[in-house]
């Protein structure tokens, strides 16, 4: 079954934006490349329950297997070895990133309490997009009872897009809740 959100972008998507930026070429039109995961685990070094939570959370969030990050050197100060897991990420692509985009946008985002929108200055002047949620509980995929504890995650959204108004205007068009300044 082809995805919703892909079709959407095929089919209105593209020509509106041809129209709005001028392109003259299907090809100069922004695309989505790939949605990154990343739950970072200062607590994981000690906690090996939490990271085992973390991967099984994520898998269930973004419908793959989330590869450990370690990290690179060791510091002292936040008693980390070289080595150590500090956290799990997973890059999407292709239909599943789609399908990801098409669930948060739909269903994750308006389940957060006092929702007004994202903010709209979260791109890095290349086009792409990044947010941080607080809480794993707004994916309905998540049972409020099978958690251990409340944690975030990042997530980033990277488009072929040249600037920020290429970007902020495609992800506008798929859905993506943009609060008024």
């Amino acid at each position: 079954m082809p995805d919703k959100l892909k079709v959407l972008y095929q089919g209105k998507i593209v020509p509106k934006l041809m129209d709005q930026f001028q392109y003259t070429n299907i090809h100069q039109v922004p695309k989505l490349v790939k949605v990154t995961v990343n739950r970072g685990l200062g607590e994981a070094s000690q906690n090996a329950k939490a990271l085992d939570s973390s991967l099984s959370e994520i898998a269930i969030i973004t419908g793959q297997k989330p590869v450990v990050t370690r990290a690179k050197k060791a510091i002292a100060g936040f008693k980390i070895r070289k080595g150590v897991p500090v956290g799990v990420m997973v890059t999407l692509r292709g239909d599943r990133m789609y399908d990801f985009l098409d669930r948060l946008i739909n269903l994750a985002l308006p389940r957060i309490r006092d929702f007004r929108g994202i903010s709209p200055k979260s791109f890095d002047g290349r086009g792409n997009y990044s947010l941080g949620l607080r809480e794993q509980l707004i994916f309905p995929e998540i049972e409020y009872d099978r958690i251990d504890q409340i944690r975030g995650m990042d997530i980033s959204i990277i488009t072929t897009a040249n600037t920020d108004e290429e970007g902020r205007a495609l992800l506008k068009e798929m859905g993506m809740p943009f609060r008024d300044n």
